[in-house]
């Protein structure tokens, strides 16, 4: 038996490379004659340059950029050839930023720019970025600032280029931004289809996780509105525009920059249909299971690209009560790790054991047939 694992990262607990090293640890203590080819996923958002850079053995590196405060920090990126591979996460994600400093209208997201800057410097000429995970909700104006556009008053006063500040954009001045840029091709890589405005948009859906109070929604998003219609209007209603707090309306319009679903993205370049053609079973997963993720997050893009002849089994941490009955998005079967209720903190801890036990029994039932 050849079984390809291509799970997604188990968020604070495992990486999507050693969630793949646990299950081949539990099949293979069942099937001790089996083949396993691990390709770790990702779709856009923590993880994906992880997956990335293993399937496609890139170099890592860091750059020293901004953060959501101004402040320097050590940004990892991955390199092969002339292509270049991060996540804004790693800069500016929501996870970096304590419960009690989240306002993603004052928190800027300059070091994105500024690392495409640096890549440009450094020879890339080809770069994709992930944009989930952001705590911001600037519309990617602080990633154009760290490019050198410069955002200005009517009365020729500089703004600091912050969601805050939408509202009083008079002039956009890119005399600045280093010509070298302007030849980048960039790939937006997420897992969201959010146009950038409306109540499916950026600030309605993914402001309120970020510390946007409710009340404030409305006037942020008509002033989100209001600056692209100036700006680039054919972003506001974009597919996956919204993504990253707009930061994909950003890149489209300042770098001309392309949105492609996350999960496709990366199985093309991990050579996902050739390599699962030699398969007689695929095993999908990530921490928790619901029906957001059967819009095409990574478990399922990995399923839906899946011949219909090969089953695919669901390794999750938790299943939501939302799923419908499996099969379902090509799913097989799901199977759930967690054995009994216990503190997250523990059960973060045994996350490795608990997905070899799991394994296991799927293995052991699997030998019944």
């Amino acid at each position: 038996m050849h079984i390809l694992i291509a799970p997604d990262s188990f968020k604070e607990s495992l990486s999507a490379l050693e969630v793949a090293e646990a299950i081949a640890s539990g099949f293979s203590s069942v099937y001790s004659e089996a083949t396993f080819d691990l390709l770790p996923v990702g779709d856009g958002g923590e993880g994906t340059l992880s997956s990335l850079s293993t399937n496609l053995h890139m170099t890592t590196k860091t750059a020293l950029v901004s953060d959501s405060f101004g402040d320097k920090r050590e940004a990892p990126y991955a390199v092969l050839g002339n292509l270049a591979v991060f996540e804004m996460a790693s800069i500016c994600g929501l996870e970096l930023v304590s419960k009690k400093q989240r306002n993603p209208l004052q928190l800027s997201t300059r070091g994105v720019g500024e690392m495409f800057v640096h890549l440009s410097q450094a020879g890339v000429t080809e770069v994709m970025v992930g944009v989930g995970g952001s705590s911001t909700n600037d519309g990617g104006i602080g990633m154009a600032k760290g490019l050198g556009y410069r955002f200005l008053e009517a009365n020729g006063i500089e703004l600091e280029a912050i969601g805050d500040n939408l509202s009083k954009i008079a002039v956009i001045d890119g005399s600045q931004v280093p010509k070298a840029l302007k030849k980048l091709k960039v790939t937006i890589i997420t897992d969201v289809t959010n146009p950038l405005c409306g109540p499916n948009g950026a600030t309605y859906v993914f402001g309120g996780q970020k510390g946007l109070p409710v009340a404030d929604m409305k006037a942020v998003d008509e002033v989100m509105c209001k600056f692209y219609q100036k700006a680039n209007p054919a972003v506001i209603t974009a597919s996956g525009s919204g993504a990253g707090g707009g930061m994909a309306a950003g890149l489209m319009t300042f770098l001309n920059g392309q949105v492609v679903s996350g999960i496709d993205a990366v199985l093309d370049y991990s050579h996902f249909d050739e390599r699962v053609q030699k398969a007689d079973l695929v095993i999908v997963g990530e921490g928790r299971l619901d029906r957001q993720s059967l819009s095409g997050k990574a478990p399922v893009g990995v399923a839906r690209r899946t011949p219909q002849n090969i089953p695919v089994i669901a390794i999750c941490g938790s299943l939501a009560d939302d799923l419908p009955d499996f099969p379902a998005s090509n799913i097989t079967a799901a199977f759930p790790i967690i054995p009994s209720l216990s503190s997250q903190e523990i059960l973060f801890q045994k996350t490795g054991k608990n997905l070899i036990r799991t394994a296991q029994n799927i293995a052991n039932l699997l030998t019944l047939n």
